[in-house]
């Protein structure tokens, strides 16, 4: 053939010769196409093996060769990208809920970062909770007359839930108020109703109104 293996790349033996800088017949003998074929494309093997054959030139003359048969391959990372974490399950809405409602100088460290983790992923949850917990910051220091404000807080932000609860405040803003500012609370009637309650679930309801108004009369 007039031609060697490195025809099938599209270059003469002439071409090749004055690529490498040799006579056409000592391209012939050493043309090293069949192996780049045969997938060796380690050119360091390559060098070895003409040299074992008689090549005089250098590692670098086969890797100017070889260079505009090389594939292009995408440059790798310098930082390999970081694996995906573990997605955690959800908590459940009760307990988000008790993390809400509790003082956040009670809360154990892991609770507080979950939970700081949750209102940073939902607007609506993180507003709730500065709601909530500045009612009862209110509610804890007596200072009624911040009600009004609050209200308007709430109102501003869309959360229907608590749009209610400060409508309902509003039909009796006075005695809210009074709550949230005095040490009364109806809690000694709220003690006294459940104590009747209990006297009267003892007589199994077999005991009238004589009965069970002796024995509260007779506890007390």
């Amino acid at each position: 053939m007039e031609k060697t293996a490195g025809a099938h790349h599209g270059k003469s033996l002439a071409a090749i010769g004055r690529r490498l800088r040799l006579d056409q017949s000592t391209v012939r003998r050493f043309a090293p196409h069949q192996r780049w074929r045969e997938d060796c494309h380690d050119i360091p093997q390559l060098h070895r093996e003409l040299r074992a054959r008689g090549f005089t030139g250098d590692i670098q003359c086969i890797r100017r060769y070889f260079r505009p048969f090389k594939k292009p391959h995408s440059p790798k990372p310098k930082n390999p990208p970081a694996p995906v974490p573990e997605l955690r399950p959800a908590p459940k809405p009760r307990r988000v809920v008790r993390w809400i409602m509790t003082n956040p100088g009670h809360l154990a460290e892991t609770d507080t970062a979950e939970l700081k983790e949750i209102r940073a992923a939902c607007p609506h949850l993180d507003a709730t909770t500065r709601h909530v917990r500045d009612f009862a910051d209110m509610m804890r220091n007596l200072r009624g007359e911040e009600l009004p404000a609050w209200m308007d807080r709430v109102l501003a932000d869309d959360l229907p839930a608590l749009h209610s609860l400060v409508n309902g405040m509003k039909r009796d803003l006075d005695a809210v108020t009074a709550g949230l500012s005095t040490h009364w609370s109806s809690g000694q009637v709220e003690g006294q109703v459940t104590r009747i309650k209990l006297i009267k679930r003892k007589g199994y309801g077999r005991a009238n109104l004589d009965l069970l108004r002796k024995r509260i009369l007779l506890m007390t």
